[in-house]
């Protein structure tokens, strides 16, 4: 009776983790033969993974990544411009306390997006916030925003975001104010955040697709400024899988 009282008080003090192995405990007969001390720091350490495994459950609901990606489920057998040592290195957070960029350009079907996504991954496994959208969608909901007044709330809440991820930038030239809200949201992280962008063209051919060409020095020196270029080649993946 005193120990459903006490796993009773562990959840209703939100210690799930804590309740959970001592329920264990109890029911294995293990657990015995070990000290008080060691019991109560299982307890504590079935706490601590519970916490940060509910915290990466809720980075990954706001990350609203595309893909379900990761870096050690890549194909790097498959020629495309993949060096594995450059992106396995990526799996630890470094370059997002160095507040570095990554670009990854490529064909379609080649794998950019879910490159984009297992970066973010990775960086979300590591403690960090992220962030996914495709740059269409992005410059459309700046575009309402600016017109019914949210325009610097949703600037804001990009610029929260530890790694943007910028999907599929450049499918079509930027026109009107494109341009410098792209501006807007990268001057907000220049230095400070991490961006991830995809796109199928060349890194060389973005000032032309940027158009204003004050604007697109800009941005591409925000862009370059601390960033690795990730170049990819070869057929579509998608073909290869039909």
């Amino acid at each position: 009776m005193l120990n459903n009282q006490t796993i009773g008080t562990l959840t209703d003090l939100g210690l799930k983790g804590m309740a959970d192995a001592f329920r264990e405990q109890l029911e294995s007969v293990q657990y015995l033969e070990l000290s008080f001390e060691e019991r109560f720091a299982m307890l504590v350490d079935r706490e601590a993974m519970d916490r940060e495994a509910r915290r990466l459950a809720t980075r990954l609901r706001a990350a609203k990544l595309r893909h379900q990606a990761s870096i050690e489920d890549l194909d790097f057998h498959t020629p495309r411009g993949l060096e594995r040592s450059m992106i396995m290195g990526f799996s630890s957070s470094h370059w997002v306390d160095a507040h570095q960029n990554i670009l990854v350009t490529g064909p379609t079907g080649i794998g950019k997006s879910y490159l984009g996504c297992a970066l973010a991954y990775a960086g979300i496994r590591s403690g960090h916030s992220a962030l996914y959208r495709r740059a269409p969608a992005l410059f459309a909901d700046l575009a309402i925003a600016r017109g019914d007044g949210r325009y610097l709330k949703v600037l804001q809440s990009l610029s929260r975001a530890e790694i943007l991820v910028i999907d599929d930038f450049g499918l079509t030239p930027l026109t009107g104010s494109e341009p410098s809200d792209l501006l807007e949201v990268l001057e907000d992280r220049s230095e400070r955040k991490s961006t991830i962008v995809t796109s199928q063209l060349p890194v060389d051919s973005w000032h032309e697709a940027l158009g204003d060409p004050t604007l697109s020095d800009a941005v591409l020196d925000r862009l370059l400024c601390n960033a690795h270029v990730i170049q990819m080649f070869g057929t579509s993946m998608r073909t290869k899988k039909s």
